[in-house]
């Protein structure tokens, strides 16, 4: 099967051409099933690779497809690397991605550009694929930038609406900005090390002595192209506007697929940064406090899929603070277990918005338990994962990564506690809002509330279960499991394993893990207390918020703050030299060259008369001074 590997991203992009040139003429029941079946085909022979590579000895193959660019020392092969890391990826983008593609198909039957939005995902899934397959950072950075273009298209797939295309333009605005240093990185790699192939950079940077400061610029050009792609601060504030997409988009770009490309990215490129001290401290400070930021800003949201935004961007920066304390396989863990229940509650949201006739308020919501019974006990179990509730997938990966925190630094710890609260916290107020109490809604929503059609819950169902049995690949060995994703994904790591060594006393750990939960059942009880029991309900105008409540509503202001001191002064600029430059200089120069024609042409026209005299007349002069300028 791992010869078969060019298929995995082949399909998917044979189902963007067939459905992208025959979109019009195929009906859409044929166009969602042809999308379905092509992420389908692929995740089948994901599994088939995962399997075989699982069962050998070599747990890295590169195959070669054709040679791709040479151009004098640089020589880069089209090839693809087939390894633990990879097989994880390709499982977990085409799994996921195919349940988002069979929830589209009920979610946007009746959307007019239904075609449309499968030839996008399918052709998101083909570049996203393209990324974690690379053997090298050129064809990794050609899917980054693959996705960046999709997630444009995506995002502002209802374009006649402004505000969307605005948000899939700064979207890609704000990517590009993270881009440049990502290549940036690529091309100081290619000085540095004279190849961009991962084995050939990787087993010379082991020569590298800790801390070698082009090593250390290197990690930290490459970690500038994760903060955007990622949405770390400061270049995060693309992603709460990217719900502006429809819901399986968000559920798609905010759970398997691009946000995770930077820690993707990172783990990929573990022995550069293990090598860079400094580089890891930078991730790890830049991790927490994104995490910290975002889960702040949540507690005061109303949309539900704003809510959900800020959810991501903080289980982000919970990634990368794994990534900066050392813990790969924690970080790559919860990649995993964040892809199972996040895609469970955007797809929920999604539900929730379909049953409420496109309701996002969870103000306008409640008491959808007996209504839409189904998407509340999958929300509920989303909701317990990403809470860290005890036997859930995120309790195994969340402790992983607050355990490894503890021991590299006790701030990070106590943020990342501080930060878990949250998170259950904003969590349960949406999940309470939405489903227990009365319903607050309009008389004819109530009217048409509903379950959603089994294409739908399906997909739920499934995600709900792995978001419940998703941890157990990774029970860690103080509760006595075998922790199979860590021995899996050792090969990958290996190199920085024996200089990153951790270990904490089995009772630090049972302590830790008493913390997080008490930490996590507080936050339950309060929530309760407050929607629940008291019945407390989000005010209705800014003006009824206290000053700090209306700060963290408006999300402290950043895009305002990037508006006034970067934006305007940018288009000032722009508008100065258009005036000045362009209008002036550039079109002075072009108009010039036209008035001289013309004048000069003015002048010039006037020697032809017409007479036939006259021209005789020239002629013999001319003839002359010809013959006198050949004599003398």
């Amino acid at each position: 099967m791992i010869k078969l590997v060019g298929l995995v991203p082949l399909l998917p992009l044979v189902g963007f051409l067939i459905i992208g040139f025959f979109g019009k003429k195929l009906s859409k029941g044929l166009a969602g099933v042809i999308g379905s079946a092509a992420v389908f085909a692929a995740f089948a022979v994901a599994v088939g690779i995962f399997f075989e590579l699982n069962g050998q000895a070599d747990k890295s193959v590169t195959v070669p497809l054709f040679s791709w660019i040479t151009a004098g020392k640089l020589s880069v092969p089209f090839s693809f690397l087939i390894d633990p890391l990879s097989s994880l990826f390709l499982l977990i983008i085409t799994g996921i991605g195919f349940l988002i593609h069979v929830y589209s198909t009920a979610y946007m039957h009746d959307d007019e550009g239904f075609s449309r939005f499968f030839a996008y995902l399918n052709l998101f899934i083909f570049f996203m694929l393209l990324l974690v397959l690379g053997s090298n950072y050129l064809i990794m950075f050609v899917g980054w930038e693959g996705v960046g273009l999709c997630s444009y298209l995506l995002i502002g797939f209802w374009f006649k609406n402004t505000a969307y295309n605005n948000a899939a333009k700064k979207a890609f605005i704000m990517n590009r900005i993270g881009d440049l240093g990502f290549l940036l990185g690529i091309i100081l790699i290619f000085v540095t090390f004279g190849s961009i192939s991962y084995h050939e950079v990787f087993e010379q940077a082991k020569s590298y002595a800790t801390g070698t400061p082009v090593l250390t610029a290197i990690a930290l050009l490459l970690f500038v192209g994760a903060m955007g792609k990622s949405a770390q601060l400061p270049l995060y504030t693309w992603l709460p506007d990217a719900m502006a997409g429809p819901t399986p988009v968000s559920a798609l770009i905010h759970a398997a697929t691009m946000v995770t490309a930077g820690i993707y990215m990172i783990a990929r490129s573990n022995i550069l940064y293990t090598l860079s001290p400094d580089a890891m401290s930078v991730v790890a400070i830049i991790g927490v406090c994104t995490a910290l930021f975002a889960a702040t800003i949540g507690l005061a949201q109303n949309d539900i899929k704003k809510v959900l935004a800020y959810s991501t961007v903080s289980q982000l920066g919970y990634m990368f603070l794994a990534l900066g304390v050392g813990a790969y396989t924690g970080a790559v863990f919860h990649v995993m277990t964040h892809a199972f229940f996040k895609a469970l509650l955007f797809l929920g949201a999604g539900s929730v918005i379909h049953a409420m006739s496109g309701e996002q308020d969870i103000r306008k919501m409640g008491g959808l338990k007996k209504y839409i019974p189904i998407t509340q006990m999958t929300f509920l179990i989303g909701t317990l994962a990403i809470s860290g509730f005890p036997g859930f997938s995120g309790f195994f990966s969340k402790d992983e990564i607050l355990a490894h925190a503890y021991e590299h630094n006790k701030v990070l710890w106590f943020v990342g506690i501080l930060t878990a609260g949250m998170t259950t916290f904003y969590m349960f107020r949406l999940y309470f809002l939405t489903f227990k109490g009365t319903f607050r809604g309009t008389h004819e929503q109530e009217h048409h509330l509903h379950e959603s059609p089994k294409a739908m819950t399906i997909p739920l169902i499934i995600l709900a279960v792995l978001s419940l049995l998703g941890g157990l690949i990774g029970i860690p060995e103080v509760l006595g499991g075998r922790h199979f994703l860590e021995e899996f994904l050792k090969p990958v790591f290996e190199d920085s394993s024996f200089r990153l060594v951790h270990h904490l006393s089995h009772n630090t750990e049972y302590i830790l893990m008493a913390v997080a939960v008490a930490v996590m059942a507080g936050s339950i009880w309060y929530a309760y207390k407050t929607y629940v029991t008291d019945k407390t309900v989000p005010a209705e105008s800014e003006e009824e918020l206290n000053p700090l409540h209306k700060l963290v509503y408006r999300k402290y202001m950043v895009d305002e703050l990037y508006e006034s001191i970067i934006t305007k002064p940018l288009n000032f600029i722009g508008e100065g030299l258009h005036k000045v430059v362009d209008n002036q200089i550039v079109d002075g120069v072009v108009n010039g060259c036209g008035y001289v024609v013309n004048g000069v042409s003015g002048v010039i026209r006037k020697a032809q008369t017409g007479n036939i005299g006259f021209y005789v007349f020239v002629m013999v002069i001319s003839i002359v001074l010809i013959l006198f300028t050949q004599l003398f």
